[in-house]
């Protein structure tokens, strides 16, 4: 007679999970399937994929092994998590990989197949950690997924090979069951992935059935786990990374605005997704052109712009690199021309998987002579669609190039996103120039330079239309009338009427809102971009010690909007964390004369919440005249990375 197993079922408030294997063990789509589950569910999550930049990497090996880290919670969250409290590792290599950054008591749920002499050697183990006591610090579950997958699709006629593949679904199956996530969305992926080849889709339904069916059934797990869904505000919900979140934003700015999408772009990572998904949407106007290079997606881009269509290119660091000199044509031509940044690990190549927030002062300054760029910067994946509609709305009020520096982080990362309804939208009005200059200069000419009195925008003609035939390029202009001109005066003026020109920008901003719910404190933590989840947890963590500590996000980079200065000056410490060497605090210091302090990290990884909260704290302490209590702030800090 069957034994019946009786489980426990334990209410949690928030979990973190990191899925862990070779690159080629489907760890990613385990993440990203139980991310869905997640989202389905109603919980709040963020998440985080780390990968190898080989298309195969080394089999077995520490720099092969690929991981995806999702924490979920019934409550707000904003980052992925400091520290799994699950792993599950599918070989040697992504054990030792991880367990560093597993707390004492985390779950290790290990497939015990692959623990061969060959594999354990590959990764640097000389005995098996399964049979001494080197993970006596854990919950360890020793489990053959593997064979166990293997066994359970046997009736498909696969290779063993083939049915091996099977076996992240095993794992995604049990993980699924041990925290109660939804089955019916998996496998309706999973019956439409693989549509075309049967036996596979029956086979990947099957391990994952086995997976939840092992879990229900086997002694080895005697507790489940319950999570509730988040309070959200009423709306349509879907979970959403940066990247697809930018493409959106992009369609959204071109019906928002009237104006044809054109996207002119070079697969680069970690941007190349913004060129995927934008070429599905030809339905609302959009044009993609994959380039031959760099240089000429950008060139058709600002071609596009001039012909009357919303140019657009896509792009990391090095590429950038590539397009200034266009970048610089569309400054002295004055033409609407989004340029996005997806910034990850550098100098040259770099580290093409991996974030960083590097590219600052190459998006203000990479550039020959003085050339103006606006910048912008989303905060969280959903942020990127807003982000790109702002962008947009920049680019055609003001004429100008913008920049977009998203990062590695938020283009792969993902979190529950409302859908906005399309009149919560800004209408962006493009104002095309319908006819000549209303009595300035020459009324039968047309004067492509003149100057709307607010925003200081030329006139945008598209090319063609009667009366309004004009020419532009890349030499400097006349003032007004637009024809080349060498003259030293005519030169220093519209320098600076560029410059002025964006600097009108801040007029058309909000007030920037502080996060300073004593209204009492004396520190100020300044963050941009991807830093914004790291630094809301931080601070969290640093109030709830007891201590007052305020939190200011920029979206807007060049210009910096009007009111920071002031709130600059009403504290006494000013902490700025960048995952680059202080290039916001160089920025800062520079303009306001403020001592600003750094907190700096270029490992290619995000902030981590606890270390942040601890140098927050030390700060805290500092500008309060008390010591801080060790022990509150979790992580201990390194202390080399407060400058």
């Amino acid at each position: 007679m069957q034994r019946t197993v009786t489980k426990q079922v334990k209410q949690l408030d928030r979990v973190i999970i990191r899925f862990a294997g070779d690159s080629g063990d489907g760890m990613q789509l385990t993440g990203d399937r139980f991310t869905q589950e997640s989202a389905a569910f109603g919980n709040d999550l963020s998440t985080l994929p780390n990968f190898p930049a080989e298309i195969r990497a080394p089999q077995g090996t520490l720099p092969g092994v690929s991981s995806f880290q999702v924490h979920f919670a019934d409550h707000d969250i904003l980052t992925p998590g400091d520290a799994p409290d699950v792993l599950v590792a599918m070989n040697p290599a992504a054990l030792r990989a991880n367990l560093g950054d597993l707390p004492a008591g985390a779950t290790i749920i290990v497939d015990t197949h692959d623990f061969t002499g060959r594999n354990l050697t590959k990764a640097g183990y000389t005995t098996s950690p399964l049979d001494d006591d080197s993970l006596a610090a854990y919950a360890v579950h020793p489990v053959d997924l593997t064979g166990m997958t293997i066994e359970a699709v046997k009736q498909f006629g696969l290779s063993r090979k083939d049915a091996a593949r099977a076996k992240n679904m095993f794992a995604l199956g049990l993980l699924s069951w041990m925290y109660g996530r939804p089955t019916e969305t998996t496998i309706a992926f999973l019956e439409k992935r693989f549509a075309k080849v049967p036996d596979i889709r029956d086979a990947n339904v099957t391990a994952y059935r086995a997976g939840w069916n092992f879990g229900e059934t086997t002694e080895a797990f005697v507790v489940r786990y319950e999570i509730k869904p988040a309070p959200m505000k009423p709306g349509t919900y879907r979970n959403i990374t940066g990247n697809l979140a930018l493409a959106y934003g992009l369609v959204a700015s071109g019906v928002r605005s009237g104006l044809p999408l054109f996207l002119g772009s070079y697969p680069i990572t970690p941007a190349s997704d913004i060129l995927h998904e934008l070429s599905k949407h030809k339905a609302f106007g959009v044009t993609t052109f994959q380039a031959e290079d760099e240089i000429a997606g950008i060139g058709a881009a600002l071609g596009a712009s001039f012909s009357g269509a919303l140019g657009v290119t896509t792009t990391s660091g090095p590429g950038i690199a590539l397009k200034s000199e266009t970048i610089g044509l569309a400054v002295m031509t004055e033409l609407p021309l989004i340029v996005i940044d997806v910034q990850r690990g550098g100098p040259s190549t770099g580290l093409p998987t991996k974030t960083e927030q590097a590219d600052l002062l190459q998006a203000m300054f990479g550039r020959n002579g003085e050339s103006p760029v606006p910048i912008v910067a989303p905060q969280s994946p959903g942020d990127c669609f807003d982000v790109a509609l702002e962008a947009a709305r920049i680019a055609v009020t003001y004429r100008t190039p913008v920049m977009l520096l998203s990062d590695g982080m938020l283009a792969n990362g993902s979190e529950p996103w409302r859908i906005p309804d399309l009149d919560e939208l800004p209408t962006i009005d493009p104002g095309f120039a319908t006819s000549r200059n209303h009595g300035a200069g020459d009324e039968t000419e047309f004067w492509p330079y003149l100057r709307d009195e607010q925003t200081l925008a030329r006139p945008w003609a598209i090319p063609g239309t009667p009366g309004l035939e004009h020419r532009i390029g890349g030499l400097e202009k006349a003032d007004g009338n637009g024809n080349i001109s060498y003259d030293p005066a005519n030169h220093d003026f519209m320098v600076r009427t560029r410059q002025a020109k964006v600097d009108r920008i801040a007029e058309s901003l909000p007030p920037l809102e502080v996060d300073d719910p004593s209204g009492s404190a004396k520190v100020l933590v300044l963050g941009w971009g991807s830093t914004y989840g790291p630094i809301g947890a931080g601070c969290r963590r640093v109030r709830n010690a007891g201590h007052q500590v305020a939190q200011l996000h920029l979206r807007h980079l060049n210009p910096l909007p009007r009111d920071l200065g002031d709130i600059l000056k009403r504290y006494d410490k000013v902490l700025i964390p960048e995952m680059n060497l202080g290039q916001l605090g160089m920025l800062i210091r520079a303009k306001y004369l403020v001592d600003a302090v750094g907190y700096h990290q270029v490992n290619g990884m995000p902030l981590k919440a606890a270390a942040l909260a601890h140098a927050i704290a030390d700060l805290v302490s500092e500008a309060e005249g008390h010591e801080a209590p060790l022990g509150v702030w979790g992580e201990t800090v390194v202390k080399e990375h407060v400058q």
